[in-house]
C-alpha cells in the first residue's frame, strides 16, 4: 500500500475537524440555567424559577443540610416562551414554589429533573412577621456587558449582607436583543444572587419589545397582572411594585394606565388599615416623578406624566401617593444616584431643619440607576425599621 501523502494528511485532518463543528447539531439541554428566586407574597414561601431548552418535569429538592441528600420535594409547572425575534426561539420557564420554610432558616437547594440538575443552592428563608427589619439592596439599570456594580452586589450576598434585592426595572440592555440571547446571558449573569435571594423586579422601559414578553416570562412576582404591578409585605414595610411604563407605551393600550391606578389605589387603602402593623409603605416604579438631570427624559418636565398623568390631569400618581402617605418613592432610569429631601408638588416638606427625614410631611424619593457603571457599585441599601425610623 502506498503511503498517504503529507497534503493528503493534512486534508483528512481538515475534514475530521470541520465535521466536528459543522455536523450533527447539539441536542437542546435538559440542565436547568438562569435560576432565581422570588417571593410569592405567602409567608413560609419561596418560588424557584429556572430555564431549560427542551419541556422536562419541574422538581425542586431541597433540605437543611449542605451535603447528602436533600429529603424534601416540590413540583411545578413549565411554560413554553417563545420570542418574538426573527429566530422564533423557544425557551422553558420553570416555576416551582417552596412552602413550610421556617423562617429565618437556610435550605439548601437544587432544581431540574431525572434528565439533568442544577448545582446546589443556598437561601434563608424570610422572616414572618413585622417585627424586624430587612436589608434591601435596590438597584436599577444594570446590563449584560457592563455590570460595574454586580461584583459588589455577588461578594455582600456572598456575605449575608441582604434579605432581598430590588431591581428596579431596565434589565440585560436589552434582553430581546439578538433573538433573546441576551437575556440568557443577563439571567446567568445574576444567578450568583438572584439563586440566592429573592430578586424582586419592575418593569422599566428597556423591557418594552414585543409587549414586555421577555420580562413577562422570565421573572415570576407575586399576584396575577404579570409581574407589572404587584405588591407584598416584608418585615415593617409594605412594598408595591408598579409600572410607569403603561404611561409612555399606550399602544398596547390606554387601559392599563386606569387598571394599574385603580388597583394602586386599593392597595394602598388596604396598607393605609395595617399601618399599626407595617408602619412604612415603599414604591418602586422605574421612570421618576423628579430629577435634576438636564437631560429631556420625563422627570425634568415639570408636569411629568408619571407626577401628572396623561395629559396632565388624568392618573397622576403624585397625588394618589401623597393622599395615602407613601413614605418612600424608589426609582431609577436616571443613570445617576439621587436623594430628594420630602417633597410634594415642588414643595419641602421636611420634618425639621435639623432632622428633615424625621417624621417628613411628604414622600422621600431616591433615584438610583447607576448599577451599570456611571457611578462604580451603585447598590444602594434601604433597611425599613421596625417603627417609624428608616435606614438610607
Amino acid at each position: 500500500m502506498r503511503p498517504l501523502c503529507p497534503c493528503w494528511s493534512c486534508c483528512c485532518l481538515l475534514l475530521v475537524f470541520s465535521l466536528g463543528v459543522l455536523g450533527t447539531p447539539v441536542a437542546p439541554k435538559a440542565a436547568p440555567e438562569q435560576v432565581h428566586l422570588s417571593y410569592p407574597g405567602e409567608p413560609g414561601s419561596m418560588t424557584v424559577t429556572w430555564t431549560t431548552w427542551v419541556p422536562t418535569p419541574s422538581e425542586v429538592q431541597f433540605g437543611l443540610q449542605l451535603t447528602g441528600p436533600l429529603p424534601l420535594r416540590a413540583q411545578g409547572t413549565f411554560s413554553p416562551f417563545v420570542d418574538g425575534g426573527a429566530l422564533r426561539r423557544k425557551l422553558y420557564i420553570h416555576r416551582v414554589t417552596l412552602r413550610g420554610l421556617l423562617p429565618g432558616v437556610q435550605y439548601v437547594y437544587r432544581c431540574g429533573s431525572s434528565q439533568g440538575w442544577s448545582r446546589r443552592f443556598r437561601f434563608r428563608a424570610l422572616k414572618n412577621g413585622p417585627h424586624w427589619s430587612p436589608r434591601l439592596a435596590v438597584f436599577g439599570d444594570l446590563g449584560a456587558d457592563n455590570p460595574k456594580a454586580f461584583p459588589r452586589l455577588r461578594r455582600d450576598t456572598q456575605k449575608g449582607m441582604y434579605d432581598a434585592v430590588l431591581h428596579v426595572g431596565d434589565f440585560a440592555y436589552n434582553m430581546d436583543q439578538d433573538n433573546a440571547r441576551v437575556g440568557d446571558k443577563f439571567m446567568r449573569l445574576i444567578e450568583p444572587v438572584a439563586a440566592s435571594l429573592p430578586y424582586m423586579t419592575c418593569p422599566g422601559n428597556h423591557e418594552e419589545r414585543y409587549n414586555f414578553s421577555n420580562y413577562k416570562a422570565r421573572f415570576s412576582m407575586p399576584g396575577n397582572n404579570e409581574g407589572l404591578w404587584y405588591s407584598w409585605d416584608l418585615g415593617p414595610a409594605h412594598i408595591i411594585s408598579f409600572s410607569t411604563e403603561v404611561y409612555f407605551f399606550l399602544n398596547y393600550g390606554r387601559h392599563l394606565v386606569e387598571r394599574q391606578f385603580h388597583w394602586l389605589e386599593s392597595d394602598l387603602q388596604k396598607a393605609n388599615k395595617n399601618r399599626a402593623a407595617r408602619p412604612w409603605i415603599i414604591t418602586m416604579g422605574h421612570r421618576p416623578m423628579y430629577c435634576s438631570n438636564a437631560d429631556l427624559d420625563d422627570c425634568t418636565w415639570h408636569e411629568s406624566k408619571v407626577r401628572k398623568g396623561l395629559r396632565g390631569k388624568f392618573f397622576g400618581l403624585e397625588d394618589l401617593f401623597y393622599k395615602y402617605g407613601v413614605d418612600l418613592q424608589l426609582w431609577a432610569h436616571e443613570h445617576s444616584y439621587e436623594r430628594l429631601w420630602p417633597i410634594y408638588n415642588y414643595q419641602v416638606f421636611n420634618g425639621s431643619r435639623e432632622m428633615p427625614y424625621t417624621n417628613p410631611r411628604g414622600p422621600v424619593h431616591i433615584i438610583t440607576g447607576s448599577a451599570d457603571g456611571k457611578i462604580v457599585d451603585d447598590v444602594w441599601v434601604v433597611r425599613p425599621l421596625v417603627g417609624r425610623m428608616m435606614y438610607l
